[in-house]
């Protein structure tokens, strides 16, 4: 029997690469660079951690400025600015040391990323909608999954040489714009599409969303260095980050169905739980088997986070405030990752690097028990 994919899918695996460059390559590589890069410009872990807060600011002065930006020009015009900019700004991390460069650079990835990762979100919930399906949302963000396999895959066996990742990492991210350019066609633009946010009747997810967004980030900024502090040779990092990779791609397949179907926010508060065990494990036996195991549960679960909310969005919001909302979540979200990095980096400056698993493991606890308090709180 041969396998069909249904054209909703086809587009949303193309619009996926939206999250590959702006989430898989503008965010999430750097915790594979932050090694030579550490290493090479003697950096401690509060600065490292600093340049993904910088990061973190850019995502959320974007996510502030793209619903401004979506009433200009339109959802797919947002979408692919978002895309130019974010190969732009990855261009520009491998041109220079310079801390103020760098920080720019990272600040412009995050900038973009958010326009990416709000108009994205949005194109896929309408795509769901007319599908009356949650793949499309949850395959456009496993797309994360292909750009960390990339960047597992190729990023290691340069060693030192930084520079060359992110350059390599900027035509990545130039040939996933051009091949997401249609796939951000949503169909009508209509102009109430950028309506009220409606944040209050979904506090207790908000502040779920938030203590997800400063934890979860610590887990994958730190692994290459929580890594590299235990002398893991170069195949346990390239496996570690790849299986990370390719547990985000399969998620779709474990949480499409839940995501979609699961009352209330049971979904949301099992992958919260699931994420904070996947973290907290590797804590209690720092084998290379266990942290493999670690990193496949993370990988399969910490995309599925916005996946979840996005859904959780798209059923209690009118169309109307779809983008509107998104942008307020993402904002919460943004600005619990500027901080999360930099704080568990200074945590870690006077501990180890156990401390930024540890930050993972409690804070994601924390939101899932939030977010199941919040799905009995609404029945």
């Amino acid at each position: 029997m041969s396998l069909v994919i249904s054209r909703p899918t086809r587009q949303a695996a193309r619009l996926a690469l939206g999250t590959a460059s702006a989430l898989g390559l503008g965010r999430f590589a750097y915790g594979l660079l932050l090694p030579a890069m550490r290493d090479d410009l003697r950096w401690s872990l509060g600065e490292a951690g600093a340049m993904s807060a910088a990061n973190g600011f850019g995502y959320l002065l974007g996510a502030l400025v793209t619903a401004g930006a979506v009433r200009r020009w339109g959802t797919a015009a947002t979408f692919r600015c978002g895309m130019v900019l974010t190969a732009l700004a990855l261009a520009a991390t491998a041109v220079s040391d310079a801390p103020l460069m760098l920080l720019a650079a990272r600040f412009a990835a995050g900038a973009g990323g958010a326009a990416v990762f709000i108009t994205g979100g949005v194109i896929a919930s309408g795509i769901a909608a007319r599908a009356a399906s949650g793949t499309p949302i949850t395959v456009y963000f496993a797309g994360t999954g292909l750009g960390i396999v990339f960047s597992g895959g190729t990023i290691p066996p340069l060693g030192e040489h930084w520079s060359l990742a992110w350059a390599g990492l900027s035509v990545a991210a130039a040939l996933a714009a051009l091949v997401s350019w249609t796939a951000a066609e949503g169909g009508r633009e209509e102009p109430a599409a950028t309506g009220r946010a409606r944040v209050r009747p979904l506090w207790g997810i908000a502040l779920a969303y938030l203590l997800f967004s400063a934890g979860y980030i610590t887990y994958i900024t730190f692994l290459s260095a929580y890594l590299a502090d235990r002398h893991a040779p170069l195949g346990q990092v390239v496996l570690t980050w790849t299986a990370l990779g390719l547990a985000v791609v399969a998620a779709p397949a474990i949480w499409s169905r839940p995501t979609a179907h699961w009352p209330g926010t049971r979904a949301l508060a099992a992958l919260l739980g699931l994420l904070a065990g996947g973290s907290a494990l590797a804590l209690t036996a720092p084998t290379p088997p266990v942290i493999l195991v670690s990193a496949l549960v993370y990988g399969a679960t910490f995309m599925g986070v916005p996946a979840a909310v996005t859904a959780l969005i798209r059923k209690n919001t009118p169309p109307a405030g779809w983008t509107a909302t998104l942008a307020a979540f993402t904002t919460l979200f943004a600005a619990g990752q500027t901080a999360g990095p930099w704080l568990a980096g200074l945590a870690a400056d006077h501990t180890s690097t156990d401390a930024t698993l540890a930050w993972t493991a409690i804070l994601c606890g924390s939101a899932a028990a939030i977010a199941a308090f919040a799905g009995r709180s609404r029945r």
